[in-house]
């Protein structure tokens, strides 16, 4: 069902911000900068060898991810593994008894269809299926 780690989610107040450490101190490339406006999000990404490091900012003070920040404060949100079919991916989490916050794909940053299971299913992480 996983091929693998697709990229770790990291929710920040400022992706402008969060750029600098990425780029000034890691010497990474911050690119892809989207907005996804159904999530109230934007994104960019960090490719550090095979996994993506994705930074999150809410647009909107509503969003799940300034929930998060507001709650948690900044970190590490969700990590998102890889899968070729994600709605059996989905049926195989949901029959395994998984508590699912998307039965139903959605689409994500880069084109990418996703899904996300619920944190208290998965020893208190935020999975999320991502089909590119």
């Amino acid at each position: 069902m996983v091929k693998k780690i697709d990229h770790i989610g990291i929710a920040v107040k400022s992706i402008e911000e969060a750029s600098k450490f990425y780029e000034d101190v890691l010497g990474q490339k911050v690119a892809g900068i989207e907005t996804l406006s159904s999530e109230n999000l934007k994104t960019a990404f960090v490719k550090i060898g095979d996994v993506e490091i994705e930074l999150l900012e809410a647009t909107s003070p509503d969003s799940p991810v300034a929930k998060f920040i507001e709650k948690k404060g900044e970190g590490i949100h969700h990590i998102a593994f890889k899968v070729d079919d994600i709605e059996a991916s989905l049926e195989k989490l949901k029959s395994k008894g998984i508590r699912l916050i998307d039965e139903i794909p959605k689409l994500g940053a880069e084109g990418s269809k996703i899904a996300f299971a619920h944190p208290k299913s998965t020893n208190g992480v935020l999975l999320e299926l991502c089909q590119k």
